[in-house]
């Protein structure tokens, strides 16, 4: 009998693109494969059908195909299920930035922290309630997992109203981990890490390369290589002082300055990090820069994905055939899931980073917690480690910011415009009201068609 995964939102074409390239070339647990896919917008829907199939015939895949803009019609028998949606769509997400722009509130992302991952959550969470209903009705024994920001977020509001084991992916912290080893000119596949946190600030706190205690010697190559500019920075700094062309090229100043003042490395960068230590960038300035301008230009990253979008339309309605070459550059968020799935299938054992209910797995912080660790893939489902060294001063960062996620849970399930304004101030991003109700007032208003 045939494994059954649904892919929910894949019209988000990059994933869904990757992860069928995936299926196709692994073929996870040995298994055949019937793979379904979702989407409520019926044109977005057509083009992807029409590129999977392509991508099954270029293989000659044995891989069966079905659709439906109604997920009712794809979830029963389903064995995984994975949502990757985005209500709104990249339109919705540009009011996120946008409108608390106006309040002098500059974000990179917004779509996890902040005012903008706040709005988020307030159509996100209705929506991925009413997909979690219909799993439990539809493929209660399917394993779920959820690619949809605000990761933390999500996770936690069905965890809290549904009491459903929902787990999240994100490939950040194993990006970083990467992203170490190659400064280091390590063999990525001998390196080890722990890392610990919530999604989009999770952080390295133990990083090995062959077994053997890394972090002495990444420290000591940083500063003699960068010496004179990490050794000589102060808070004010992380705001003001302009890097040169040598720490741009390096990349991520402030997690490296946060490095050496901690000893752990945070993930998935400065881009999603700095979010979190708003404290440290006053009106949104960033070593001279402005996130979201340019530092981490918000606009770039929407047009390189609604151009990212379009290609893939293009080519999925091109009469051309996919060549060898379209399969071996598929590098992004799906990279992880069918391994997970071949680990779970053939009870492999294998550990990847997920966002998973914490459950005391680290003592000092919140059993309650989805909390982003090292989770051990197995035949009855992801299983969270054991980490009891996690650092304390770690922990007083991550139990800060889940007291603003669990606000927001709460004002995202209760659908809360009250609660929504507490979330944002407990956030320390503004602090007079006023502009806070004024902004939530735009806000609701400019999403209003995508909220319940």
């Amino acid at each position: 009998m045939r494994k059954k995964l649904v892919i929910i939102g894949a019209g988000s074409a990059m994933f869904t693109q990757g992860l069928a390239a995936d299926l196709i070339t692994k073929q996870p647990g040995g298994a055949k494969w019937h793979l379904s896919l979702v989407d409520i917008d019926e044109k977005v829907l057509d083009g992807i059908v029409r590129l999977v199939k392509k991508m099954i015939d270029a293989k000659k895949a044995d891989i069966e195909l079905s659709w439906s803009t109604d997920r009712r019609d794809c979830l029963p028998g389903a064995d995984y299920v994975v949502t990757t949606i985005g209500v709104g769509g990249r339109r919705a997400w540009e009011q996120d930035v946008f409108i608390p722009r106006k309040y002098g509130i500059h974000q990179p992302v917004g779509d996890t922290a902040m005012p903008g991952g706040i709005s988020r959550a307030m159509r996100m969470v209705p929506a991925m309630l009413a997909i979690t209903k219909d799993v439990i009705r539809y493929c209660p024994n399917a394993y779920f997992f959820n690619y949809s920001n605000p990761m933390a977020i999500i996770c936690r509001a069905i965890r809290k109203k549904l009491n459903y084991p929902i787990t999240g992916l994100c490939i950040g912290t194993a990006a970083l981990e990467w992203y170490i080893a190659d400064y280091m000119g390590y063999d990525r596949n001998k390196v080890t890490s722990l890392a610990a946190g919530i999604n989009h600030c999770t952080f390295i706190y133990d990083f090995r390369y062959e077994g053997k205690n890394a972090w002495p010697d990444v420290r000591k190559k940083l500063l003699e290589e960068y010496g004179d500019f990490f050794m000589n920075i102060n808070d004010k700094d992380l705001s003001d002082k302009k890097i040169d062309k040598n720490i741009l090229a390096l990349g991520e100043p402030f997690s490296w300055s946060f490095f050496l003042k901690y000893g752990a490395f945070p993930a998935p960068g400065d881009r999603h990090i700095t979010e979190f230590f708003t404290e440290y960038f006053p009106n949104g300035k960033y070593f001279g820069r402005v996130l979201g301008h340019d530092a981490f230009s918000f606009e770039k990253t929407i047009e390189m994905g609604d151009k990212i979008h379009d290609d893939i339309m293009k080519t999925a309605y091109s009469p051309e055939p996919l060549g060898e070459e379209f399969f071996t550059h598929f590098h992004g968020e799906h990279e992880q899931l069918m391994d997970i799935i071949n680990s779970i299938e053939l009870d492999l054992r294998e550990t990847y980073y997920m966002n998973v209910q914490n459950n005391g797995a680290i003592p000092n912080l919140p059993s309650w917690a989805v909390v982003e660790m090292p989770a051990i893939a197995t035949a009855t489902g992801p299983k969270p480690m054991m980490l009891d060294n996690f650092p304390d001063t770690l922990a007083s960062f991550i139990t800060r910011f889940l007291s603003v996620i669990e606000i927001t849970v709460d004002a995202s399930l209760n659908g809360d415009r009250r609660l929504m304004e507490e979330a944002i101030l407990a956030g320390g991003y503004i602090t007079d009201r006023n502009a806070v109700r004024s902004m939530v007032d735009d806000l609701l208003i400019a999403q209003k068609e995508y909220l319940p």
